[in-house]
């Protein structure tokens, strides 16, 4: 089972690359407090467009305010908090959170975790897509992109495609 939070699913769809996360994780879970924020005027209108008709492998999912408030920690959103709830609540096999006070969080707990990076890195390492033109594509947005791990990230993707 695959928990998502909102960034991972916003950034996505803003570059067009929403398609990847059933051919990688076949179904993504999302807390409703989630799709809420995905819904929210204040999301990108490519996203709150998006919510307008949900993707069969989307499982929305209800989270109660007793449960996350078990995991409940200062500096995470509701959407944060859910999505590590639920994933606890489920034994999840994978989280995608960007944020890093609720990754450090999930990965306190023993969640396995992996953000819109670690995503694009595993579509580009199962030839899905192409590594740089999804990277141009995330610059375009206000993704904060560590250009220590895109490097990084780049250059196992350029050797394995046989640039120098």
């Amino acid at each position: 089972m695959v928990i998502a939070d909102t960034g991972p699913i916003n950034y996505l769809i803003l570059i067009g690359k929403l398609d990847i996360l059933p051919v990688l994780f076949g179904e993504v879970t999302v807390p409703s407090s989630v799709y809420a924020e995905l819904t929210h005027p204040d999301a990108p209108p490519e996203v709150r467009r998006w919510t307008l008709a949900p993707p069969f492998w989307l499982e929305i999912q209800p989270v109660s305010s007793a449960t996350t408030a078990l995991f409940a920690t200062e500096g995470l959103d509701a959407g944060e908090t859910a999505a590590i709830a639920l994933a606890v609540g489920f034994g999840a096999d994978l989280v995608l959170m960007d944020d890093r006070r609720g990754v450090a969080v999930a990965r306190g707990l023993g969640l396995r975790v992996t953000g819109t990076l670690g995503v694009l890195d595993l579509a580009a390492s199962r030839g899905l897509i192409n590594f740089s033109d999804a990277i141009s594509l995330l610059r375009r947005t206000n993704f904060h992109i560590p250009e220590a791990v895109v490097s990084e990230l780049q250059k196992t993707h350029d050797l394995s495609e046989g640039f120098t």
